[in-house]
C-alpha cells in the first residue's frame, strides 16, 4: 500500500475521478440556497446546487426556526427571511497551495477490512476527493464548476461552493484535531446543544438549545431492517477524535461471523469517518462516514451517520450529559 503526497497532483480534475457521464452544472440559486442554510445551521447534505429532499429538509428546519408554516418550499414569507442573506455568495475562487493539495492519501485504496486492518490510517484517495470534502461537496460538482481539464496544481485557481467557515478559533488542544476541522472548513462558531432529537420517520437529526429553540439540523442515515435504529431516550457518554472502528463480526449482523475482529484505523474515510460520539446506548453511536453523497440513502448499522463535516460541526455542540431522544 502506497501512501504519497504531491504524486499525480499536475493531473486534470478527470484524472481523479471513476469515468462517469459528464457532470451536470449546478444551479447557482439552488447552490446559493444550500450555502446560506448550511451556514445558518440546516445542512442539506452536499452542497451540489440540485434540488431534493435533503435540500427541503434544511428548508423546513429553517422554516421551524423562524417560526414559520413548514412546508419545505420557498413560498413569500420563507423568502422573506431569507433576504437578509441575499448577499452571500454560492461561490470562492480560490488559488490552490502545496499545503492544499498535500497528503498523505491513500492510494491504492483497499476494499476488504482485512487489507484496511493492515494500515496505519485511511485518508483520502487522493488530492480532487481532500477538495471536494473540505468545500463540503463531490468530485463530480467540482469537475462541473471548473471543467475537467483543470489541473491541480499549485497556484491554478479553482471555483468552489463557499463553504468557508466564519471562525476557525476551535476552543481545543488537542492540535490534531484542530486541523482537521481547518481542514474540514468546521466554524468554530456553533450555539450549545440542550438536547437532539432524531426522528426516524424523516431522517434527520435536529439540535434544540435550552431554551427549546431549534438551533441546527443534520440530514442523517438511521439504522436498517436488520438494525434498526433503537428507539428511546439515550444520553451522550463523550466524544472520539479521530477514532479507529473495531469490526467485530459478534455484533454486526450483516456481516461474516467467521471473520476475526480487526482494528480499522482512523482518518476520513474509516467507516465511521472523523469522530464517534457515544451514546448510552451500548455499541451505538453518532458519527462520520467516508461516503457523504451517499447520507439519506444508504443504510446503516442502526447508528446515526452524518457526513464528516456535519458530524465535526455537532460536536462543537453537544458535551457529555447532553440527552438524545431517538424517536419513531
Amino acid at each position: 500500500m502506497k501512501h504519497f503526497l504531491l504524486a499525480g497532483a499536475l493531473l486534470p480534475l478527470v484524472a481523479f475521478a471513476a469515468p462517469t457521464a459528464a457532470p451536470v452544472k449546478p444551479d447557482m440559486k439552488i447552490l446559493q440556497l444550500q450555502v446560506v442554510l448550511a451556514k445558518l445551521g440546516f445542512s442539506p447534505g452536499v452542497l451540489d446546487g440540485k434540488s431534493g429532499e435533503s435540500l427541503n429538509d434544511a428548508v423546513r428546519g429553517f422554516q421551524e426556526s423562524r417560526g414559520l408554516a413548514k412546508s419545505g418550499k420557498l413560498d413569500t414569507a420563507t423568502q422573506q427571511a431569507l433576504a437578509p442573506y441575499a448577499s452571500i455568495e454560492p461561490t470562492k475562487r480560490l488559488t490552490l497551495t502545496d499545503v492544499s493539495l498535500r497528503g498523505p492519501f491513500t492510494s491504492p485504496f483497499p476494499k476488504e477490512e482485512a487489507d484496511k486492518s493492515k494500515l496505519a490510517s485511511l485518508d483520502y484517495r487522493n488530492a480532487l476527493e481532500a477538495l471536494a470534502e473540505r468545500f463540503h461537496t463531490t468530485n463530480a460538482t467540482l469537475i462541473a464548476l471548473n471543467g475537467g481539464d483543470t489541473r491541480l496544481a499549485p497556484g491554478v485557481e479553482v471555483v468552489f461552493p463557499n463553504a468557508l467557515p466564519s471562525s476557525r478559533d476551535y476552543d481545543t488542544k488537542d492540535n490534531v484535531w484542530r486541523a482537521r476541522l481547518n481542514a474540514l472548513n468546521v466554524s468554530a462558531a456553533q450555539p450549545e446543544a440542550a438536547k437532539i432529537v432524531v426522528d426516524k420517520s424523516d431522517r434527520v437529526l435536529r439540535v434544540y438549545d435550552k431554551g427549546g429553540k431549534l438551533v441546527a439540523q443534520f440530514p442523517a442515515t438511521m439504522g436498517s431492517k436488520t438494525d434498526p435504529l433503537p428507539i428511546g431516550r439515550w444520553t451522550i457518554r463523550g466524544i472520539s477524535y479521530n477514532p479507529d472502528w473495531q469490526y467485530n463480526p459478534a455484533i454486526l449482523k450483516r456481516a461474516d461471523k467467521s471473520d476475526p475482529k480487526m482494528r480499522i484505523p482512523p482518518g476520513p474515510n474509516n467507516p465511521v469517518g472523523v469522530m464517534w460520539i457515544d451514546l448510552s446506548k451500548p455499541h451505538y453511536g453518532i458519527h462520520g462516514t467516508p461516503d457523504p453523497d451517499k447520507i439519506g440513502r444508504a443504510e446503516s448499522n442502526g447508528c446515526i451517520r452524518l457526513t464528516n463535516w456535519d458530524a465535526a460541526r455537532l460536536s462543537l455542540m453537544v458535551k457529555a450529559g447532553v440527552p438524545a431522544i431517538f424517536q419513531p
